[in-house]
């Protein structure tokens, strides 16, 4: 799902990119979209291509260091999905290796290019909200049975919702609120016969004494809103958007004009009081929205050395959250 939803399109569409191989170790599909592809039997197949000057990375969580580290010693620029390691050291030895390369190795969350994410970040920009005082993010879902995804279902390094969802959710509030000064977390198993968690809290605390809540879990069957903000001035409430994933999901082309566009009704809601007590509520209209600015983000590091967005340290951050209590 990630190689044909979320990366194949965006490098076929962006002029800076030429889509050349992709590894498929058991069913060979990738010649149906894109019938000049090279498709290699493994990884290490691909790694021999002299010309591929980028790998991407988005295979089970607990190969990514493997799969990153092979990709960086054979000369290629590495863009590596979510969690980005398992662990810090992990991580740590990525981002050396790959500077020591002189190489880049660059981190996909894609849900920074999300149209409910983008609103919330200009919101919070604005002052609208006076001064912050929390923000609550969740990610709900319902799903009821094990899935059948063995590298997500079983007991392994990086599996698990935290490591599934978690990158998204802590990478949100990084690029919104900056390191937490603590925080402390909860699993909790509540599918029979799980094997790993599927629910997950973490509340971390910043300065101000502003107070941030992640919520995860596979068991919502009333959707719940994924964002809300609330300062001494106002409040802001957003629901979820996946609109990209489902126009991806129904073939629709990321060149296409309304791509990335959220329909009439999907608007964030902004309540803010004077000062002399009166209340007001408009709702804010999305920009839209596209996951081709992470590929010119990349393409702009690549090529002419421009900042990544997101930085070494919101990674290494974000992975001592998921892995270690404050």
């Amino acid at each position: 799902m990630s190689g044909k939803l979320f990366h194949s399109p965006f490098l076929d569409a962006h002029p800076g990119f030429n889509l050349m191989a992709v590894a498929e170790r058991s069913e060979k599909k990738a010649h149906l979209r894109f019938p000049d592809i090279i498709s290699y039997n493994s990884v290490e197949e691909l790694m021999e291509n002299s010309d591929l000057e980028l790998v991407v990375v988005n295979t089970p969580n607990y190969t990514h260091f493997e799969f990153a580290l092979k990709a960086l010693r054979a000369g290629k620029n590495v863009l590596i999905e979510k969690p980005f390691a398992v662990t810090s050291e992990e991580a740590e030895i990525l981002f050396a290796e790959a500077a020591a390369a002189g190489l880049y190795i660059l981190p996909y969350q894609n849900r920074r290019y999300d149209s409910d994410f983008l609103s919330v970040k200009e919101v919070l920009a604005s002052g609208k909200l006076g001064r912050m005082v929390e923000a609550h993010l969740r990610y709900d879902r319902y799903r009821y049975g094990i899935g059948p995804k063995v590298a997500k279902e079983t007991p392994m390094p990086g599996s698990g919702l935290l490591f599934d969802l978690g990158p998204h959710m802590l990478d949100m509030v990084l690029e919104l609120f900056g390191n937490p000064l603590e925080w402390t977390k909860t699993l909790g198993h509540y599918r029979p016969g799980t094997q790993v968690d599927d629910y997950a809290h973490i509340h971390l605390k910043y300065p101000g004494h502003v107070q941030v809540f992640i919520t995860i879990s596979m068991l919502v069957a009333d959707v719940q809103p994924a964002f809300i903000l609330n300062g001494t001035r106002g409040s802001y409430v957003k629901e979820r958007s996946d609109i990209q994933e489902q126009q991806l999901l129904a073939d629709m082309h990321p060149n296409h004009p309304s791509f990335g566009i959220e329909a009439p009704g999907k608007e964030g809601l902004l309540t803010q009081i004077a000062e002399n007590g009166d209340k007001t509520q408009v709702s804010i209209p999305t920009v839209k929205s596209t996951y081709l600015n992470l590929f010119e983000a990349v393409y702009q590091t690549i090529r002419n050395g421009a900042p990544y967005p997101v930085s070494q340290d919101q990674i290494l951050q974000q992975i001592i959250i998921l892995t270690h209590d404050s």
